[in-house]
């Protein structure tokens, strides 16, 4: 266990530091890492049905994870123009896995469920986290404004803030099982804790470091953030869960050490990227 700390430490220090660099930098370094982490993130999805009888059709479904984010900042700022062709781009992929799943499947290669889990797994993965572009890339900003990265960090801060006074809440307090069967070590006393240090967290750093870069959030704001964030990343650390329970792993991988896989650390991220988007937007943020 004490080797396991020190590893999920070294490797915190330094992939936190980078994630704030590629957060600040943003444009299509921004893109390019989620495009990385999109496909690792299929892979483990794809993985995952694997170990239960299920193959993918991966080069379809790696080459929409890898293209969802980058196709995602060339889109940024023509809101009026891009939906079109992003629905039959879409379209024209799907007609691509079902012909790639009517020539190499057949009938008897269970093409329905191969198709749904390619599918699935690059929209999971890949274009849940490409909710961070419209965040880092509004179409009010200009050119590569830092402003914004802020304001991507503000969900991300509280997602991890949330993570760890759940942890502690549900070490201390112990109680009634939150979700016993996917996620045995979770409790109500960890979820409620999260959620008062995710609310806790968002208004402290609203106050005391946005309000430095310019976000003028009122505590009722910033609170509302907290609030739905701290949900949000509970319901989608659960989520992932179910999907390693059906599987019958601890992890999704091994790739991170002392981590996990990309799947193990982004999935709270899955659900809160994409709410947080929506949230800033219906506050005027972005």
């Amino acid at each position: 266990m004490a080797s396991n700390l020190v590893q999920r430490i070294a490797v915190s220090a330094v992939l936190i530091p980078l994630a704030f660099i590629i957060i600040l930098r943003g444009g299509w370094v921004l893109a390019g890492a989620l495009a990385l982490f999109g496909v690792l993130g299929a892979s483990e999805v794809y993985d995952l049905a694997r170990r239960q009888g299920i193959e993918a059709l991966t080069g379809v479904g790696y080459a929409a994870a890898a293209a969802i984010p980058l196709a995602t900042y060339w889109a940024k700022g023509s809101e009026d123009h891009w939906a079109e062709p992003a629905i039959f781009a879409g379209a024209l992929w799907l007609l691509v896995v079902l012909t790639v799943a009517m020539v190499r499947r057949g009938p008897g290669g269970k093409p329905l469920t191969s198709v749904a889990v390619t599918v699935f797994g690059a929209l999971y993965a890949s274009a849940l986290l490409s909710f961070i572009i419209p965040i880092r890339h509004p179409a009010n900003s200009l050119g590569l404004n830092w402003h914004y990265a802020w304001l991507v960090l503000l969900p991300l801060a509280v997602t991890w803030i949330c993570d760890t006074c759940a942890m502690a809440a549900g070490r201390i307090f112990g109680g009634p099982k939150l979700a016993p069967v996917l996620s045995p070590k979770k409790t109500w006393a960890g979820a409620i804790g999260g959620v008062v240090g995710g609310v806790a967290g968002s208004i402290l750093i609203g106050l005391l470091i946005l309000a430095t870069v310019g976000w003028r959030l009122s505590v009722a704001e910033l609170a509302l953030v907290g609030v739905v964030v701290s949900l949000t990343a509970q319901v989608g650390d659960v989520a992932e869960s179910l999907f390693k329970r059906e599987a019958g792993v601890k992890d999704s991988s091994q790739l991170i050490p002392g981590h996990g896989g990309v799947l193990d650390r982004l999935d709270s991220l899955y659900f809160v990227v994409p709410v947080s988007a929506g949230l800033f937007r219906l506050m005027g943020l972005i």
